[in-house]
């Protein structure tokens, strides 16, 4: 398994992590035992690097990665957010606040059972804090050892300029993929010119560019994917020549969709770490290959021109709100 290092720091993980996130929520219902199978067989074919979240199942999801945690600690380095709270009405909203910081920070770390997180993220920019006082709370518990490294989360270039003049930021997590490419204007060169890694997620469209997801295909209640408008039946109708095209490209070159569309993202930057989410074994050996695939300039410039078109917004409106466009 390929090997990058995040940021300028001495923080190495496999091209390739796993995001946890479905084992808890997102797509619809996840069996525990197959969850930790999945985690066991990330770590057998060679994957570091898990992604977790203390929002992700209100914490479930850090208690589970906590079972196979307690014996492989020394193999997994752990990447964790804060920054989303709910309020008495059940409205979900951030907190930047630096006593806030300290106190998510204690939650995971018990949760986790763990001395110090690997690489500790702010989940969302909080518009009420300065985000100089959030990192700065952050370094502090770099300085306390709670944390190794910091990492931001869906911010723009502009905040993350100012979030690393404050302390080094390693990794900036955001949703890039062939079919999300904005971060291609102001987002990745500011992490090329400051040194600091871009942790994709969604790297495979929530599922849409494995080609396995009809425009027919009915998501569950508590599937994410139901309330985004990208997903809603006459975007995945228009979205469908992506697909379909994308398909092609996997016959023809002897590779899965899912497969030229992780070795796309990882020509794209050699410090680029993609997070493809899985709560079930059956994919991890697909996605791992991945790292081995070298695409010619051709092959790449041919999967570059797939998602100059797409319909529907990546995320319903009131998610949309809590990312930070100012200035990048």
């Amino acid at each position: 398994m390929h090997t990058r290092r995040l940021g300028k720091n001495h923080l190495d993980v496999t091209a390739i992590g796993l995001g946890c996130w479905g084992m808890s929520h997102a797509y619809g219902p996840a069996e525990e035992k197959e969850s930790l199978a999945t985690l066991e067989n990330a770590l057998d074919l060679g994957i570091n690097f898990f992604d977790t979240a203390d929002v992700y199942g209100d914490g479930h999801n850090e208690s589970l990665i906590a079972k196979v945690l307690k014996s492989h600690r020394r193999e997994m380095v752990i990447a964790t957010k804060f920054g989303f709270v709910g309020d008495e009405h059940g409205a979900v909203g951030v907190c930047g606040r630096p006593e806030y910081v300290a106190a998510a920070c204690e939650k995971s770390l018990r949760r986790l059972g763990i001395d110090a997180i690997d690489l500790y993220y702010l989940h969302r920019l909080d518009p009420l804090v300065p985000i100089e006082e959030t990192v700065g709370a952050m370094a502090d518990l770099v300085a306390r050892g709670k944390i190794r490294f910091i990492g931001l989360s869906e911010v723009s270039a502009g905040t993350l300029r100012r979030a690393h003049a404050v302390h080094p930021v390693t990794a900036l997590q955001s949703e890039y993929s062939l079919w999300q490419r904005d971060v291609e204007i102001k987002i990745l060169p500011a992490c090329r010119d400051l040194g600091i890694s871009l942790v994709p997620y969604c790297p495979l469209g929530r599922g849409y560019l494995t080609g396995t997801v009809s425009p027919e295909k009915t998501f569950t209640e508590k599937d994410y994917r139901r309330n985004i408008p990208r997903f809603d039946a006459e975007s995945m109708n228009l979205n469908q020549r992506l697909i379909d095209r994308l398909v092609h490209l996997s016959r023809t070159s002897g590779h899965t969709p899912a497969q030229l569309a992780l070795a796309w993202l990882l020509e794209k930057d050699l410090s680029i770490v993609p997070i493809p989410g899985m709560k079930r074994r059956r994919h991890l050996k697909e996605n791992v290959t991945a790292t081995a695939i070298q695409l010619s300039p051709e092959m790449i410039e041919t999967l570059d021109a797939l998602g100059e078109q797409v319909a529907g917004e990546r995320h319903n409106a009131d998610n949309l709100r809590f990312v930070d466009k100012e200035n990048g």
